[in-house]
């Protein structure tokens, strides 16, 4: 049963993140919460599958905790929303168009925040274009960019896999599949870096993204060839160049940012966690373990597939208000301890591509890329080990993704190939 939806003139109903609520809210910002957000996680299910959160000072929220609620509003269009146009503390301003959670969170007309028709269109003409590319192809690129970057890094010796590889491998990869020039990607990967931190730089970063993209755009309709952007703009689906900037936001945002957590998160399992650490040893690479592993308990977009209730209802007990963001937590819903905590090694049951309607189109060739960057890394530098305690390794702040400031590694000196 759902609650009927109260007069606008009636009190708000108890219940709504925005109002009064006996629960705590909980920050999902700050050190604290970057440092061990499985403690936030822990608190939150204490108090239900469905918590209230403040995801920005000021900027409130509901959070789902559990799988099977999280299962519930992904594959519930009829219920729950994608179009952020229906988020009415931004519309009304209490949520001012500057903060810094915005830029991932505002309307952009494209497959993310679209219902519908208008959604299968979009997502019809994204799915179609990623269908075109040679998984061989892509295969070999990434190996070629891998040992571009480790051609680099060999002689030295250490390295921030971070910086040194992890972020600038996606770029790579990026820049080939979707025809874009290197100074145009840079401008890219720099403006998607800065909103998913979701902190002060947001709304200049946002400002740098859109630059890169229109760029893009017009080089394209000038010249198009045999890419990913080219095919976008051929497809049948008839985008204008305001679209075509704003899919190609999307598929960015899916190919660097989350791209390099999942690469650095996987690696940091590989070289901190024994089962895996033992494999190496014996000249085994446990990669696609590790990758099942990472996409369960850290994938790389923590807490995101923004959802707004269509109408006043009730989600596992609790009230949600139309309008209000729901944000399901695909990090915590993966650890929901009534899913047991068996090792899920083969098990692709996760919400980390999310699910339903807007589950990720690119998760094939995201998990391509993952796994032959981490299996090309292991195979040339075999004895690379990290150079910090793992539990020294620190975590970039912000609500949305699980990300590593750093990855510094240490290991035999090796010559180029």
């Amino acid at each position: 049963m759902t609650t009927p939806r109260p007069a606008h003139d009636a009190a708000p109903p108890r219940g709504c993140p925005a109002h009064a609520d006996a629960r705590t809210v909980e920050r999902l910002y700050g050190p604290e919460f970057a440092a061990d957000p499985m403690a936030s996680y822990t608190r939150l299910r204490a108090q239900g599958s469905v918590s209230p959160v403040e995801i920005a000072p000021g900027v409130r929220a509901s959070l789902v905790v559990g799988y099977d609620t999280a299962l519930e509003v992904l594959r519930s269009p009829e219920r729950f929303s994608k179009d952020p146009r229906r988020w009415r503390a931004l519309a009304d301003g209490t949520v001012p168009a500057d903060s810094p959670v915005v830029p991932m969170m505002a309307y952009r007309p494209n497959a993310l925040w679209t219902d519908g028709d208008e959604h299968s269109r979009l997502r019809g003409a994204i799915t179609d274009s990623l269908g075109r590319v040679d998984p061989d192809a892509l295969t070999r690129h990434v190996e070629h960019s891998a040992d571009t970057l480790i051609d680099r890094i060999g002689p030295k010796g250490r390295a921030d896999l971070l910086h040194e590889y992890g972020a600038v491998l996606p770029l790579l990869v990026f820049n080939q599949l979707f025809g874009c020039p290197p100074a145009t990607g840079d401008k890219l990967v720099e403006g998607m870096s800065g909103i998913f931190d979701a902190d002060a730089g947001s709304e200049k970063a946002n400002a740098v993204l859109a630059e890169g993209v229109a760029e893009l755009v017009a080089l394209k309709r000038a010249k198009p060839g045999p890419d990913v952007t080219s095919w976008l703009m051929a497809h049948p689906a008839g985008l204008t160049d305001e679209e075509m900037a704003h899919q190609l936001v999307v598929l960015m945002g899916a190919g660097t940012a989350p791209q390099l957590n999942l690469i650095c998160n996987g690696l940091r399992l590989l070289l901190s966690d024994d089962r895996f650490a033992g494999d190496l040893a014996r000249g085994t690479m446990p990669v696609e373990d590790a990758i099942d592993e990472v996409l369960w308990t850290d994938p790389p977009m923590a807490n995101y597939a923004v959802h707004y209730p269509i109408y006043d209802q009730e989600l596992d007990g609790t009230l949600v208000c139309e309008g209000e963001p729901i944000l399901i937590s695909l990090a915590a819903a993966n650890t929901d301890p009534g899913l047991g905590g068996e090792r899920r090694t083969g098990n692709r049951a996760h919400l980390a591509w999310s699910a339903g309607p807007h589950s990720c189109p690119a998760k094939g060739p995201a998990r391509v890329i993952a796994a032959v960057a981490l299996e090309k890394l292991l195979d040339r530098l075999p004895n690379i080990e990290l150079e910090i305690p793992v539990e020294k390794l620190e975590w970039r702040q912000g609500p949305f993704h699980r990300a590593l400031a750093g990855l510094p590694v240490r290991f035999p000196p090796i010559s180029r190939t």
